[in-house]
């Protein structure tokens, strides 16, 4: 782990990336050991895959990075919170992953469904999951075209993610399928169904 400025404004705290949900886990301890402490001035913290950034107003950096550093020691892994979302597995590249993959379209759907995800960001539009725990049997690049709409509630994969479009908008996935939950929802208390530490099935 280590700890260092990002310019005169920002500290980022890094873990080592040898078990993606492991990190995951470790950055989301800390982000709440953080939240329990939070001294005036920090304006936001950013959790990402291995990394948590905190955003402060200039001025004092060297108190920011202490608290930081003090902060690691007393972080714990939460527990998390564990959302099953269900999923039609009609989506219009089911056949092509199948093909590409040298699997059949049930074992797609089989492995797909059978594994336990950890939200690892959310980004792209609001509320969009990063999920990380892909079987690796389903590990593909981006689609060679885009397409321009992809459809809210479609359920996708790319790379070594799953995640899922919580709007209508432009992507690259894989679309295997779709849910019929709301991702996002302005109104609500918590907009996000789901938040990075989340277990998804």
């Amino acid at each position: 782990m280590s700890v260092r400025p990002l310019g005169d404004s920002a500290c980022l705290v890094e873990f080592p990336t040898d078990s993606a949900g492991s990190a995951i886990a470790r950055v989301h301890g800390l982000m709440e050991a953080l939240e329990e402490q939070r001294p005036d001035g920090v304006l936001d913290l950013v959790p990402s895959f291995n990394s948590l950034a905190a955003h402060f107003r200039s001025g004092d950096p060297q108190t920011i990075f202490k608290w930081m550093c003090c902060s690691t020691s007393e972080a714990r892994v939460p527990d998390g919170v564990e959302k099953r979302i269900p999923v039609c597995y009609d989506g219009p590249d089911l056949e092509e992953v199948a093909a590409a993959t040298g699997l059949s379209r049930d074992e797609v759907i089989w492995l797909h469904g059978s594994a336990v995800y950890t939200v690892a960001a959310v980004g792209f539009s609001p509320g969009f999951p990063y999920l990380t725990g892909l079987p690796e049997k389903l590990h593909l690049p981006r689609r060679s075209t885009p397409r321009t709409c992809v459809e809210a509630g479609s359920v996708a994969i790319a790379g070594g993610q799953a995640g899922i479009y919580p709007s209508a908008s432009p992507g690259g996935w894989h679309v295997l399928g779709r849910t019929g939950e709301t991702l996002f929802d302005p109104d609500a208390a918590l907009p996000a169904l789901l938040r990075p530490g989340d277990r998804v099935r």
